[in-house]
């Protein structure tokens, strides 16, 4: 006999084979919630994620899309949608690029750098409005954009165009939180500083987080399950009065 569907309902997290999508997949699924575990490559790391859902005694489904396609994200919102209904989306997948100077850098770099991290999250953000706004006959529900501390700081002669896209995600918190706020849902952000994940080897950088911790007032570099926790406060009805916020962990950088 299978799990029963949760009567919370259903959790989408992109980007959750690893890290932060990874943490945030597990606390939601503690919380209760029946999770839709998005991945872009790896399947055995999204398929182990599924698993671990289940041992806490909640759902689990796999979908392999790539957000920087729309096509993809409306298959992703298809196969939730045929899983349960939408209670939350944690907007988590993102990409950074490796360290260069705004002037090295081609349109075909800052094109994906957009698609990917902005353009993604809007329209995963569409789709999940689409079907909790009460205007739509929705119940409502929470989405978490995941920023960065990069808009605050610019990310000079490194990431500037991962910065600027992240800009892009705390707008649209503040926007779209203040659009749909009557119509039951609640948009919030949280923004993390340097995370101990594997995205830092992606931009070429694998050792950044202990280059620059003592640039960070706490001396360390924070954990996908400090960042988890957050984002499944601003889930629950704890948060049910926080509203376009984003969340700063990044220990006091």
């Amino acid at each position: 006999m299978g799990i029963p569907a949760s009567d919370l309902g259903v959790a989408i997290v992109t980007g959750a084979s690893r890290g932060i999508g990874r943490a945030c997949a597990l606390k939601l699924a503690e919380d209760g919630y029946d999770i839709v575990a998005n991945y872009a490559g790896n399947r055995a790391a999204a398929e182990e994620v599924a698993r671990a859902v289940e041992a806490l005694g909640r759902r689990a489904l796999v979908v392999q899309g790539d957000v920087g396609s729309e096509a993809d994200i409306l298959a992703l919102f298809a196969a939730a949608d045929a899983f349960g209904r939408l209670a939350v989306l944690v907007n988590n997948a993102g990409v950074i690029d490796v360290a260069q100077r705004v002037d090295e850098m081609s349109a075909d770099r800052i094109t994906r750098m957009m698609t990917i991290n902005v353009v993604g999250s809007f329209l995963c953000a569409r789709e999940a409005v689409k079907r909790m706004s009460t205007r739509h006959g929705g119940k409502g529900g929470a989405i978490i954009n995941l920023s960065s501390i990069a808009p605050t700081l610019g990310a000079p002669g490194q990431y500037v165009d991962y910065a600027a896209s992240k800009g892009a995600i705390d707008a649209l918190t503040l926007g779209l939180g203040r659009e749909v706020a009557a119509e039951g849902i609640r948009v919030n952000a949280v923004r993390p500083g340097l995370i101990e994940t594997d995205i830092h080897a992606s931009g070429g950088i694998p050792d950044r987080v202990s280059l620059l911790a003592d640039t960070i007032p706490i001396k360390r570099g924070g954990t996908a399950e400090e960042v988890a926790e957050c984002v499944r406060w601003l889930a629950s009805d704890k948060a049910s009065y926080v509203l376009s916020t984003v969340l700063t962990v990044s220990g006091g950088r």
